[in-house]
Order: structure tokens, then sequence, then C-alpha cells
């Protein structure tokens, strides 16, 4: 398969070369590395994306979950050409600036202010200053394997063995402060709340860099019930699932509010610069600076390209599509639910140890001996790691593009019709069928299942 994929991917391959001389690892993200090199991607459209080489393939990345539209919606073009027409970035308030916070407000569940930022990492990073600003704690919870950008604070528990700091150059001081425990487990998060500094605990509803794991019946619940219950802050990480469960988010999605809600990718339209932080003015109100005039009695944000006019249009552009559109919801999450369920099927069809998670248009695929519910479960439960790499070549071949090839997770969009939704599933069939015909395997997997 490999020979056949340097055979049609010759100008990738010599820009991947190109690429090492001046980007370390050949890439400017390590995630966007897989066997043997990248292709790298010249175009994309609606749920399409070309290579250099012009092999095209449909996309289950979306811009890392960006595009819940697809690639380049013609309407949210048109409203940034409008408004870069205007000025690329002012650097003074803006009217839009004031439209879009307003529609945030009545799309999100129990929003009732709104600040904006560049990116997730820094989302995430002002809304938990601002909850240990509220409630005068330190410590925070998050789960085993939950990702939440790269802020030192929270840059820990991503992999095993969840207890050290995720990069070299981080020091154990930095996240002195915040407790792992693993999604789905409330009587971990029970015991972890025994500590009374805990300012808040974050979590993905569901979870998408471990998996695309969505929540048990009742575990959001009961994480609200039990954060109340101890005067701690709950903040939904909702950069992936924003816009993309339903217009209001996980919040809507599921019936549960958070204290703070986490943005990003989606609420800039598909340009850069996308994040921000809501919550109730009970707890926004920390950071106005006319109520706390003395820096030290308030929770500090700012940043040169907050609220850029361009991001906020695109976005904008698209939350107002998607809240006037209500009901496309219904299909898109029916659809991929429906496609989770034929992939579940095939695992059981083919004797291959299986499982398909998710929510919605979320769907994770995990080789593993039973389907988890967690990350910890979805590392240490596999009975193979090189078959994830397999996959995502022979996927690649099958015209299939996703990331990453250490785990199988696709993100649809709705421009991704159900002429791609039975390709996709009939590619992974063709691979199960393929790679469970071979007698190795077979023997592998029957002694793994005994």
């Amino acid at each position: 398969m490999a020979a056949e994929y340097k055979m049609r991917t010759p100008r990738s391959k010599e820009l991947f070369r190109r690429a090492q001389s001046v980007l370390p690892g050949g890439t400017n993200y390590h995630i966007r590395f897989y066997k043997p090199y990248p292709a790298f991607i010249s175009r994309a459209k609606g749920p399409l994306v070309w290579d250099i080489d012009g092999n095209v393939y449909d996309d289950y990345w979306m811009g890392h979950g960006v595009h819940v539209l697809g690639h380049a919606p013609d309407f949210v073009l048109e409203k940034v050409r409008e408004i870069a027409s205007r000025g690329t970035h002012l650097g003074y308030p803006h009217e839009l600036l004031v439209d879009y916070a307003e529609l945030l407000v009545k799309v999100l569940p129990g929003i009732e202010m709104i600040r904006f930022c560049n990116s997730g990492t820094e989302s995430v990073m002002y809304a938990l200053r601002l909850a240990r600003a509220f409630t005068g704690r330190k410590k925070v919870i998050k789960m085993e394997g939950g990702w939440h950008g790269a802020y030192d604070g929270l840059h820990v528990g991503v992999a095993p063995p969840y207890n050290v700091p995720e990069s070299k150059g981080l020091p154990d001081e930095a996240i002195a402060n915040t407790l792992v425990v693993p999604f789905n487990d409330l009587e971990a998060i029970e015991r972890a709340l025994k500590d009374d500094d805990v300012a808040a605990v974050i979590v993905e509803p569901v979870m998408g860099a471990a998996g695309c794991i969505g929540p048990e019946p009742g575990y959001l619940k009961g994480l609200r019930d039990l954060t109340y219950e101890h005067g701690v802050l709950l903040i939904f990480d909702e950069v992936i699932t924003g816009f993309r469960l339903a217009p209001g988010g996980a919040q809507e999605y599921f019936g549960i509010k958070a204290d703070l809600v986490v943005l990003g990718k989606a609420i800039g339209g598909g340009f850069p610069g996308a994040g921000a932080f809501a919550g109730p003015s009970e707890v926004m109100e920390l950071l106005d600076h006319l109520k706390h005039p003395d820096p030290r009695e308030r929770s500090a944000h700012g940043g040169t390209f907050t609220g850029n006019p361009i991001t906020l249009a695109a976005g904008y552009a698209l939350v107002s599509h998607l809240n006037a559109h209500r009901h496309l919801y219904e299909h898109f999450n029916s659809l991929w639910n429906k496609v989770r369920e034929e992939l579940n099927k095939l695992g059981d069809e083919f004797g291959l140890p299986c499982h398909a998670t998710g929510e919605g248009s979320m769907i994770g695929l995990h080789f593993t001996t039973r389907r988890p519910a967690n990350h910890r479960t979805a590392v240490e439960a596999r009975w193979s790691t090189k078959v994830y790499e397999l996959f995502h070549l022979f996927m690649r071949l099958k015209g299939v593009l996703y990331m990453t090839e250490q785990n199988a997770h696709f993100f649809a969009s709705m421009a991704h019709g159900e002429g791609q939704a039975g390709k996709l599933v009939e590619a992974i069939e063709e691979f199960m069928s393929e790679f469970a015909s071979e007698k190795a395997v077979r023997e592998w997997v029957d002694k793994v299942k005994a």
C-alpha cells in the first residue's frame, strides 16, 4: 500500500523533503504528519480536499472539526469580503463585535456575557483564570485524554501515564494545581472534589482527541450536581462540540448548563483567530474594568487581535445561518448516528474487536477488545497499535482523509451527504474484510479475544 501511495503523491513527497529543511519534522503541527509523509493539500470546497498531485479526498478532518457546513461556504466568504473591504484589523470597537455577541447570548444556553479570544487555547487559559478569580481557589480538575490546547496548566493528562507534563520544558510546578481523573467516572470526580481548593472542573462534553468518546447516561448530570454541591464552576470546553451537535452546542444537545463555556474553531466561521469564553454576568463581570478599575481586583483579558472583524464576520455568518436553519441538525445527527450503528455491526460481522463511539457527526473508531468509555480504556484495550497506521493508509488510498494515524476519528460536515456516508462505510467494510481474511491476523485476534 505504501508503494501505491508514493506513486500517487510524488509532488507531496518532494515538498515534504523540502519542508524538513525549514520546518522541524517537516510540518507546522506534529499531528499533521503521517507515514511515509503527508499529502500536501492545495484547495478545499464543501466535503472535499485536493492534494497538490490532484488526488481528491472526502475530508473527515474538516480543519480540525472547524467546518460544520463544509469548506468555504459561499455566503461566509461573501460576508468576509464585505467586511475586509473596510479594513482587515481596526484595533477599535466596531458594530459587528456587539451584533455577534448579542447573537451568541441568544443562541447559547445560560450565557449572558461573552469575550472573544484568538484561539481555543487562549479561551481555556482565560476561563480558568476567571474561575479562580471568582471562587478564590487554585485547583482545576480535568479528564484523562482531554485536550484543551497547549496552555501550561492543562498540558498534562493527555496521554499515559497522565500525571506528568506533556512537553519537555514544562516544569512540574506548572501542573501542580491540576488534578486528572478518568472521563465517565463520577466516583473519581467525587473523590477529587473532596479537595476544598478546587475552582473548576473542565470537560469536553464529547471527548475529541481522545477518540470521540461520548458521556454515558447520567454522567454530565452527575457532574453538574457534584460541582453545584461543592461550589465549583463547571466549564464545558466546546471548542469542537460548539455549533456541531446543535446551534447551542453540547449544552443544548444534552440539556445540561455549564457555568462557563469555552468556544473556538467554528465560532470564527472557519477563519483563524477564533475563540471565546462565556458565562453568566455574575462571573463575567469580574472582567469589567469599569466596575473593577484596579487591575488586581479583576481577571485580566485582552489581546491585539481579539474581536478581529474578519473572524467575527465569518463566525457571525455561520452561526446566523445555523441558528436560522435548526432543522438541518435533525438530519445531520441522524445520518451520522446511523453510520455509527453500521460501523458497530461491521465489527461483529467480521469478528474483529472494533467499536464506533461518539455523538452525532463526531465518530471514533477503536480497535479495542472492549468499548471504551474513557481514554484510558481506548489506549489500554487496544489489541494492536499498528492497525491504526494501516487503516489510515488504506483509507487514503480509498479517497478518505482524516487525522490522525494514531487515532481513527471522523468529523463530518453538513456538506457530506448520504453518498459520502455510504462510501465511508463501504471503505471501512472493505478494510475489515481484507484485514480479517489474513490468516496470521485471524489467529492473533482469536488469541486476543480468548
